[in-house]
């Protein structure tokens, strides 16, 4: 089965399990832009743009971190950035402005909204603001925007490397004052690989970024190669080996690799058998035959109580995968843009194999 048919079936039966909005919901929008530009589908696209016009005042927001979700987030400054939709100017830029805005931490990391004076800082607003401000400013030809989408990135990938294994910690001062969580999670440490990824492949060539840009994505991308499972998936807690195989961040880690070798940023001979193992593994045990999925991580930040709280036992005995967990979609549907574009045309699906 051609991946950009999954692709597009994925975000289908997402639709109809629930409202496509949030971030998780948006990153889903992305990729389905992503898999119509691939596919050079305009019917796709059109719906595309016609999902992306119901933001913001055709959808009832939940509560937002960040505010450039009302608008459509990521997809919609990538929409403009391509071309799609030269009418979310206005939109894009002032939802831009105001993520410049946001509060930061002492050394310059946008925080916890809520309580700035507490300093929480988290990976997952790398994923959250790094796309959006990189694509703004690529479409706006605002330099200070690009800037900053480089600089929180890199600023969060120093904060929270764990120089023993090179893999990422998820937070800092959610345990308590000084704290990080103790984990190397799964989706956090996608959280960490996807804004590198973005930037590595749409940074202009003589950007001062991208050479920091290309030794951070490469450090990460060598770090988690080694914590493959036999099956093709990584885990929950990556290094441990008797944590679940999980979904959300197997698929962020594919996209990314994906992307470093058609950047030559990443060793085919090295990389290439790793994501096909991994591209058959999500197909085979994460995908059902009705495009439901499984094994995806639900929200999950600094789990647990007390003493536990931001412990790997936390993260892997309280955060249980389950079907259709609202976070698997995106990664799921990016590893199979991936693949598409890494040559990878036909899948077999479970009722094939």
């Amino acid at each position: 089965m051609n991946p950009l048919y999954i692709s597009q079936k994925l975000y289908e039966h997402y639709e109809h399990v629930e409202e496509v909005k949030h971030y998780y919901g948006l990153l889903a929008i992305y990729a389905l832009l992503l898999t119509a530009e691939e596919k050079q589908d305009p019917v796709l696209l059109e719906k595309c743009k016609t999902v992306l016009s119901r933001f913001p005042d055709r959808i009832e927001h939940p509560t937002y971190n960040f505010p450039s979700y009302r608008i459509g987030g990521i997809p919609k400054a990538y929409a403009l950035m391509k071309g799609h939709m030269p009418e979310a100017e206005d939109q894009v830029r002032q939802y831009a402005e105001e993520m410049m805005t946001a509060a930061r931490d002492r050394s310059g990391i946008m925080s916890y909204p809520y309580a700035p004076e507490r300093e929480m800082i988290w990976i997952d607003v790398a994923m959250a603001v790094t796309p959006y401000l990189l694509f703004a400013g690529l479409a706006l030809g605002e330099e200070r925007l690009i800037d900053e989408a480089a600089n929180q990135s890199f600023l969060m990938y120093e904060e929270f490397l764990d120089p023993e294994n090179g893999l990422l910690h998820q937070s800092k001062n959610f345990a308590g004052p000084g704290k990080y969580s103790q984990d190397h999670w799964g989706r956090g440490n996608g959280w960490g690989f996807l804004p590198l990824a973005e930037l590595v492949q749409h940074l202009p060539q003589h950007s001062r970024h991208r050479p920091k840009a290309e030794k951070y994505f490469r450090d990460l991308a060598a770090a988690l190669l080694p914590h493959q499972s036999e099956r093709g998936l990584w885990r929950q807690e990556i290094p441990f080996e008797y944590s679940y195989e999980e979904t959300s961040g197997t698929g962020l880690f594919l996209y990314g690799i994906g992307v470093g070798m058609r950047c030559g940023l990443l060793d085919r001979d090295i990389y290439s058998p790793a994501f096909r193992k991994g591209i058959e593994g999500l197909n085979q045990i994460s995908i059902n035959v009705d495009f439901s999925t499984e094994r995806s991580c639900p929200g999950c930040l600094c789990p647990g109580e007390g003493d536990e709280k931001g412990t790997v036992k936390s993260y892997v005995t309280l955060m249980l995968p389950h079907r259709d967990e609202h976070h698997s979609f995106a990664p799921l549907m990016f590893a199979m843009v991936e693949a598409y574009r890494n040559g990878l045309y036909d899948l077999p699906r479970k009722s094939e194999a």
